[in-house]
This record gives structure tokens, sequence and C-alpha cells, in this order.
């Protein structure tokens, strides 16, 4: 069962974890009181560092080239970087590199399980999705929950638990720092749920969104075909 006994380490900033603008890491966090959220985390051996150090040096000459030229990123350029900066990690992403521990049945099985453990009580899932070595998902924490309460909480149970099913001692499992994106509209958030719901298709794993066990598009058709059943 996930837990939130180990708070993460930028808890002691309660007010900006509900609404404002922080730092985890090297990714800058936007958060509003009430907001739906687009979050991924990664599994630790998932991209090649030189890959991600690559990008992260491309955006930033982006950014230091406008201060230089004494016109800031407005917040829209700002929003088309950062979905610059994901398209590029979601492709390196889908080439499946590391170990893939969610190609696993049970590897998978568990942190479909611990996403889905606590909905209606500590968040609501728009869409959700458990690729070979990321996650995806689209959250709404419920009152009294943060999102990085909630993130903590799945990585935490679900590290400890796929290093006991993987026989793995002492290693880590994800990547410590996991993005994510406050969904402004209902527009981008029906853009934001075909895009969680449609990677298993993209990345060339099944044909179909609810093919895919471990994502929300499956739930929803099988629970599609028990009400159909039922009216039988």
């Amino acid at each position: 069962m996930p837990d939130v006994d180990n708070q993460p380490a930028d808890s002691t900033l309660p007010s900006l974890l509900v609404s404002g603008l922080h730092f985890r890491g090297q990714l800058p966090h936007l958060k509003k009181e009430g907001a739906v959220y687009f979050v991924t985390f990664r599994l630790n051996d998932s991209l090649p560092a030189h890959e991600i150090a690559r990008l992260k040096h491309e955006r930033s000459v982006i950014v230091e080239q406008a201060r230089a030229a004494k016109r800031p990123l407005t917040w829209h350029e700002e929003q088309k970087l950062v979905g610059w900066y994901c398209d590029k990690v979601e492709t390196l992403l889908n080439a499946g590199k590391g170990a893939c521990w969610m190609s696993r049945t049970d590897v998978a099985d568990l942190i479909a399980s611990a996403l889905k453990f606590f909905v209606g009580q500590r968040y609501e899932l728009r869409a959700w999705v458990v690729m070979p070595n990321h996650v995806h998902a689209t959250v709404w924490p419920l009152a009294g929950h943060t999102l990085s309460e909630i993130l903590h909480s799945w990585k935490s149970y679900t590290s400890k638990e796929a290093n006991k099913l993987l026989h793995r001692v002492g290693e880590p499992f994800w990547q410590k720092e996991s993005f994510d994106h406050w969904i402004r509209d209902d527009a981008e958030r029906a853009q934001l749920v075909a895009y969680v719901e449609n990677n298993p298709v993209k990345a060339g794993l099944c044909k179909r969104p609810e093919d895919w066990k471990w994502s929300s598009a499956h739930e929803r058709a099988r629970a599609t075909l028990r009400r159909a059943s039922c009216l039988l």
C-alpha cells in the first residue's frame, strides 16, 4: 500500500506545494490549488545521461540567448520550449533504453495498482499509462493533498516493492526528479488525456489504446463491456 510516512525534501514549503512556483532539482514546478496536472516519472536508467545533458544544454542556450538580447522568453514561448523538451525526451523513452522493468507483468501490475490505490481519497486520475520504462498520468489532487505528496507516495512505495520483486537491494528504481505540468483548460486536458492513452500505440506496443492492459483506456473499455453485459 502506498504511504506518505517519509515526506519529500521540499515538504518544508507546504504553501508552495499547493500554489506558486518552486524548484525540485533542475526543473521548475508551477502549482495551483485545485489544478489538474500532467505528470511523468521514469526509471532511473531509462535515458542516457549524455542525451539528457545535451537537451538541457540546448534548452539553456535558448534561454540565455533571449536574456542576452534583453528579451526574456514570454510565458507562451517558455511553454513551447517545455513542449519541445518533453517531445524529445518522449522519443528517447519510447526507444526502450535501460532495463525496462515494467515490461514484466508483475512489476507493471504493481505500478498500476499503486496509481489507483488512493483514487477518490487523495486524488482523481483522469488518465494514466504504465510504459516499459516510464509512467504518465493526469492527476487532480483533492483538498488536503499536494501533488508532491502524491508523487512521493507512488514512487517511494513502488520502488521498494519493485526492488523486492526484482531481488535488487539498495539500487535506485526511479529517476529522482519527476516532470509535472499544470493543465490550464478543458481543451488542454483532453489533448493530454489522449496523449497519455495513445502512448503505447505511438511506441508500437499495441494497435489501439484500449489494448494496453496497464492504462486508463483499457480500464475504461473493460468497464464499458461490464455495463453492456449487465444490460443483456
